[in-house]
């Protein structure tokens, strides 16, 4: 087992990891909107998307992948109001169309809208 960690993604807010290597797979943790370079988090469910993805996207990178490898992921939304603008903002990075679960819940880390976690061949 590998940890994943790197500075182009938002470090963890808690005991877990940005992410795992396991056996030829790759396990991120879910990637809210925090810039990592800034730490601020985007205004609005696009750009919030956006920067959720590319969260997803540097942890992948760091494994030596990148979305064409992913094949699951599970979508976290504060307000299913904002599927369709999710979708929009999604379906530009992860163009292999994955595998994929997206459920509203009740609140997200930091107050956020969106959350994205994924799980990559290497």
């Amino acid at each position: 087992m590998n940890v994943l960690e790197t500075k182009n993604a938002p470090g963890a807010i808690g005991p877990y990891s940005q992410g795992y290597e396991v056996n030829g797979f790759i396990y991120t943790s879910g990637q809210i909107p925090v810039d990592p370079a800034t730490g601020a988090v985007p205004e609005g469910i696009a750009a919030q998307a956006e920067q959720s993805c590319k969260n997803v996207g540097a942890i992948l990178e760091c494994a030596g992948a990148d979305f064409g490898k992913v094949f699951k992921t599970t979508c976290f939304l504060a307000d299913m109001g904002d599927f369709a603008a999710f979708n929009e903002v999604y379906a530009k990075f992860f163009t292999s169309k994955p595998a994929r679960s997206c459920v509203a819940v009740k609140d997200l880390p930091k107050g956020v809208l969106c959350e994205i976690e994924a799980i990559a061949a290497k």
